[in-house]
């Protein structure tokens, strides 16, 4: 689960004022494999963009990831 955690590093940290302050956290559910982002509060606005068309495309690529065990990926931006 790294290589998903590393894509969502790579994707965000270029978008944000305070890359440093980037974090993933993985969790594992039945169904889900669940990555929660949090930024600075002074970047959530990058991160999702007008009309939330940012998070909107960061996302269409982390969910285009397949897992071996056949378990969706969800995006949880922490506000």
């Amino acid at each position: 689960m790294t290589n998903v955690k590393e894509l969502i590093l790579t994707i965000v940290r270029p978008l944000v004022t305070y890359p440093d302050e980037v974090l993933v956290t993985f969790r594992e559910s039945q169904h889900f494999l669940e990555y929660d982002l949090q930024v600075n509060k002074a970047d959530i606005g990058r991160i999702i963009g007008k009309q939330g068309r940012v998070a909107q495309a960061i996302r269409t690529v982390v969910y285009s990831v397949k897992s071996a065990d056949n378990k969706r990926v969800r995006l949880n931006i922490i506000e």
